[in-house]
């Protein structure tokens, strides 16, 4: 679903054919979808493109959980946004890779490139910043669930509050970093969307899911649901859709394209 953008089309037409190229955009990668998944719809770096906008961007993956090195903050080929995957991995568990991705983050979130952090990406962000990461206290959260926004802001309003968004973890943000502001919270996750500063925003939820892959997952993890007593018949027959999260990406999207002075909101 395509989100209008009227209020700022002009000023991004206008940058647009001032650049000699495509902006860079940076996905680090930090695990990939279960291999039965990856062989009907693909992978995490894919379904971000297809949402963000597959020609709007010059995209670039980085595998950090394979070893890919992250860029120098200071390479003269800057990225315009920087987006940060989720994964199988548990933050908890603190691999090495995973501690060098949260340095980098923190020193280009300093820097204030626009960044967005996906449920792993999205608690790695927070412990980057000084957040506390750890399993949920109500334990694993897998289907459609509805989302309550607390606060309006450039990704997300107030209007969207209610709509259903798609979620697979078990570990959360815990304690989020000095100064982050909650924008919106989910059965059993009161830091389901966080905004760490002017340009820097962590999601618990995954926006890049359709409804056919929340299935998927669903039947992926059927056992690993049965044996945690929880009824993966009864999830499946809840997903829905949720356009929340195309909206929320082509939003992001745009925050990138603009001048920081433009993303801002106005008064």
């Amino acid at each position: 679903m395509d989100v209008p953008m009227a209020r700022h089309e002009p000023a991004i037409l206008t940058i647009m054919k001032r650049m000699s190229d495509t902006p860079l955009f940076l996905i680090i990668k930090t695990g990939s979808a279960p291999e039965s998944i990856r062989r009907q719809h693909g992978d995490f770096d894919a379904w971000f493109r297809r949402a963000l906008g597959p020609d709007w961007f010059r995209y670039r993956t980085i595998q950090v959980d394979r070893g890919e090195v992250l860029p120098d903050p200071d390479h003269p080929d800057a990225p315009a946004g920087i987006l940060v995957t989720g994964s199988p991995a548990m933050l908890s568990s603190r691999p090495a890779w995973s501690e060098r991705a949260a340095r980098w983050l923190a020193e280009m979130h300093v820097r204030r490139f626009p960044i967005l952090g996906v449920c792993y990406g999205h608690q790695l962000l927070a412990y980057a910043l000084g957040g506390g990461v750890g399993p949920n206290p109500n334990g694993r959260r897998m289907g459609s669930f509805p989302i309550s926004l607390l606060a309006s802001d450039d990704l997300v309003t107030l209007a969207d509050d209610g709509q259903s968004v798609q979620v697979t973890h078990s570990e959360v943000v815990l304690d989020p970093p000095p100064d982050a502001q909650i924008l919106a919270e989910t059965p059993g996750d009161p830091h389901h969307m966080l905004k760490f500063g002017p340009r820097s925003w962590g999601v618990q939820f995954h926006p890049e899911f359709d409804p056919e892959i929340m299935r998927a997952y669903i039947r992926e993890r059927r056992q690993l649901l049965i044996d945690e007593g929880q009824d993966p018949e009864r999830l499946l027959g809840r997903v829905q859709a949720a356009p929340l999260g195309a909206s929320l990406l082509q939003r992001f999207a745009r925050t990138c394209l603009l001048p920081e002075r433009l993303a801002e909101p106005q008064a």
